[in-house]
């Protein structure tokens, strides 16, 4: 497992599309233990000004699944992995902000974390742009 993966590359360029459309840049790629991408997509709470569903699988589906992230994911991603049965969380960097990883790891998710400098650096350039915006979509004041 490494940077290369298919699924952390998505991740990344989700990322990297979130923050050129104005937004979080936080990208994710759900892939199957087949190594098929089941989704792929990234925040999107600032662009269209809500949460919204991603799609919809059977629960089946997600079982073992990787989810590759470029970011610790916050509790709400952190409890979607539980309840889906998600097997690995591949995190790009947990330097700029640490969700549930601790979490997970209780409940038996493997964590992998690469602490990618592409991944830190986009993060960085963003909290230090929008530092408000930021601190909005983690809850903070």
């Amino acid at each position: 497992m490494s940077t290369s993966d298919a699924g952390f590359r998505a991740a990344v360029e989700e990322a990297e599309a979130g923050y050129n459309e104005g937004g979080v840049p936080i990208g994710a790629c759900l892939v199957s233990s087949d190594g098929t991408i089941l989704g792929r997509g990234h925040n999107m709470r600032v662009q269209k000004e809500t949460l919204e569903n991603s799609g919809r699988l059977p629960a089946k589906a997600y079982e073992g699944a990787t989810m590759y992230t470029s970011l610790s994911p916050c509790d709400m991603c952190t409890g979607a992995c539980i309840m889906y049965k998600i097997g690995r969380v591949v995190i790009g960097e947990n330097k700029t902000y640490v969700g549930g990883e601790e979490y997970l790891k209780q409940r038996g998710v493997e964590v992998v974390v690469f602490n990618d400098e592409k991944c830190k650096g986009l993060m960085e350039k963003f909290m230090c742009e929008k530092p408000a915006v930021w601190n909005e979509d983690i809850g903070e004041q």
